[in-house]
C-alpha cells in the first residue's frame, strides 16, 4: 500500500464515505427493499435494557474534543424513557434478518465496501487498484460485506457474536423497521453511553485505562501502521466483551461506530429544541457515535461519549455497525 500520511484534514474523517471512491456514485434514495416493506417478526424486546428517561448534561466543552463537530457547548438535555440493545447487532441477529426478508444491503448492492489495508487477505489484496481519497488506509474491496468482512476470502462464520460491519444507515434502518424497533437519535444515545454519570469522558469515567485494565477496543499502537492489540483485540471483538457501563450496556466505546437516527449538523443544537431532540429534517449525512477499533488519540480520539462523527447513508466499511432502540 505504500507509505500512508496523516493531514489534519484526514485526522477529521473516522470512517470513509462512498463518494470518496473515485467513479463511485452514491446511492441519494432510501435503498429498502420491497421484499421488507410490511413484512415484519414479532417484536422481541429480549437483549433490549430499560433506559429511564431524565435530564443530563449533552455534549463537552473538554479541551480534548473536537467543537469543529459540534460537540459543544454542554448544554441540559431531556430524554423520555426508552428501550436500547444491550449489544450492538451481531452476525448472527443480521443473518437472521437477511434471512427472513432477502434484503441486498447497500454494499451488495454497489458490490464493494471499504476494508482496512492491514486486514485484506493477500490473495484479495492484488486485487485492490482504488483507496478513498482522503483516507488512503481504506480500500476499495470488490466483493466486501457484512458476510464477507475482507472480501471474498473472508467469512463471519467464526464471528457470529461480533458486531455485523460494512452496514449502511439504510440497511441499519431497514433492520429496525422489521424487528418493530427504530435507531436511536444522537441525544437518547449519548444519555445512554454515559450510564447515569456526569460529563466523564467515557462510559466508566475520566481514566482510559481505569484501574490499569482495557474498558473499550480501540487502536493501540501508531495509527494506521501498527496496532499491537494490547486490549485483546485487532479488529472487532464479541459484541459483549469488557465490562458494561452502569446502565447494563456493552461496548458504548470503541468496538464499532454505531449510526444514529438523526442528520447529522455542526449547529443544529445551539437553537433545537432540548427535551426529546430529534435533529434536523434533512440533510446529507446520518450522524455516527462511539467510535471504533481503529480510534487512536493521535488521530481522531472520537471514542469519547461526546464525540461525533457522519457518513454519508449509504456509505459502509469494516467498522460501521448499528445498536437498535425501541419506545416503551
Amino acid at each position: 500500500m505504500g507509505d500512508l500520511h496523516m493531514t489534519e484534514n484526514m485526522k477529521a474523517c473516522c470512517a470513509a464515505s462512498r463518494n470518496q471512491a473515485l467513479g463511485k456514485e452514491p446511492i441519494l434514495g432510501c435503498s429498502v427493499n420491497k421484499s421488507v416493506q410490511g413484512l415484519s417478526r414479532e417484536k422481541d424486546l429480549s437483549g433490549m435494557v430499560l433506559i429511564p428517561g431524565g435530564s443530563f448534561l449533552m455534549g463537552t466543552d473538554d479541551k480534548e474534543g473536537f467543537p469543529s463537530d459540534g460537540e459543544g457547548p454542554v448544554r441540559n438535555v431531556t430524554v423520555s424513557s426508552f428501550l436500547l440493545d444491550e449489544t450492538a447487532v451481531t452476525n448472527e441477529q443480521f443473518a437472521a434478518f437477511i434471512e427472513a426478508t432477502h434484503y441486498v444491503t447497500d454494499a451488495d448492492r454497489f458490490g464493494w465496501s471499504y476494508v482496512f489495508h492491514s486486514f485484506i487477505p493477500e490473495e484479495t489484496s492484488k486485487k485492490v487498484t482504488q483507496v478513498a481519497s482522503q483516507t488512503p488506509w481504506w480500500c476499495v474491496v470488490e466483493g466486501a460485506n457484512w458476510r464477507h468482512p475482507e472480501g471474498p476470502d473472508s467469512h463471519v462464520k467464526e464471528r457470529l457474536d461480533h458486531p455485523v460491519v460494512h452496514i449502511s444507515w439504510h440497511d441499519a434502518d431497514a433492520y429496525c423497521r422489521w424487528a418493530g424497533k427504530r435507531l436511536p437519535t444522537e441525544a437518547e444515545w449519548e444519555y445512554a453511553a454515559r450510564g447515569g454519570l456526569i460529563q466523564k469522558r467515557y462510559p466508566w469515567g475520566d481514566e482510559l485505562k481505569l484501574g490499569g485494565q482495557h474498558w473499550c477496543n480501540i487502536w493501540q499502537g501508531k495509527f494506521p501502521d501498527k496496532n499491537h492489540a494490547s486490549d485483546g483485540y485487532a479488529g472487532t471483538a464479541p459484541a459483549r466483551s469488557y465490562l458494561p457501563n452502569g446502565y447494563g450496556l456493552y461496548n458504548m466505546a470503541g468496538n464499532v461506530w454505531e449510526w444514529c437516527d438523526d442528520w447529522f449538523t455542526q449547529a443544529y443544537h445551539l437553537s433545537a429544541e432540548t427535551i426529546n431532540p430529534k435533529g434536523p429534517s434533512s440533510g446529507t449525512a446520518r450522524s455516527m457515535r462511539g467510535g471504533s477499533y481503529l480510534c487512536h488519540k493521535s488521530y481522531c480520539n472520537r471514542y469519547r461519549v461526546a464525540a461525533r462523527s457522519k457518513n454519508t447513508p449509504d456509505s459502509s466499511s469494516g467498522n460501521i455497525g448499528f445498536r437498535c432502540a425501541a419506545d416503551i
